[in-house]
């Protein structure tokens, strides 16, 4: 009986303490969440930060991007707030932001307009100049901060290479100078006896004449 009240006990204790963390999870979100978006408000949005980015429609167009891909194009987009994210990024997380919600605007007509991805980041680029990319154009200047670890690595591998090579060559050509230099096994620290010099000291021991 006192068992059955035991596990009762604690059963209702562990009930009381999930149902506590079931209410608890979603105030605690809802604070995170202000708190986020109180810290975006605080934020002064600089009012020349946005510039349209349009293009004529062209003549029968079709969407050339889908909306993965497109996802994707804005994550490559800078957000032009003081944010430092995509644009992407920006517009679903920061929704006291009024800049990525317009620069996504301006993606969608483009998209609608028949541009593909690569026309549309240009576009951009030529309103907001390269700074609007999340990472360099892989070309001019830019190209070697790409190339210089590869580069690097190459000339690391390569030196390895030679080092190991001259190593072996030195050690292969060691082997026979060290051989020649090389003396008869000793015993007793005094060198062994030839084959001749055997054969006479069995003769002897046989009481054989030497010849």
């Amino acid at each position: 009986m006192q068992t059955g009240v035991i596990n009762r006990r604690r059963f209702l204790r562990a009930g009381g303490v999930c149902v506590a963390g079931a209410m608890l999870v979603p105030r605690l979100a809802a604070q995170e969440a202000n708190a986020v978006q109180q810290g975006a408000a605080n934020i002064e949005m600089p009012q020349t930060a946005y510039k349209a980015v349009s293009l004529p429609k062209k003549a029968n167009a079709k969407p050339l991007v889908a909306q993965l891909e497109r996802d994707e194009l804005e994550r490559g987009l800078k957000c032009a707030c003081p944010c430092k994210l995509d644009v992407f990024t920006c517009r679903t997380t920061d929704f006291a932001c009024g800049i990525s919600p317009a620069m996504h605007s301006d993606v969608v007509r483009l998209v609608d307009g028949g541009y593909s991805a690569d026309e549309i980041i240009a576009a951009f680029t030529t309103v907001y100049g390269e700074r609007v990319l999340m990472a360099p154009v892989k070309e001019g200047f830019n190209i070697a901060g790409y190339a210089v670890p590869f580069v690097t690595l190459g000339i690391g591998a390569t030196m390895l290479v030679a080092l190991l090579r001259r190593w072996r060559r030195e050690t292969e050509s060691a082997v026979p100078a060290l051989a020649s230099k090389s003396v008869l096994p000793i015993s007793g620290g005094m060198p062994a006896a030839t084959d001749d010099e055997m054969r006479r000291l069995q003769a002897a021991v046989r009481g054989e004449p030497d010849r």
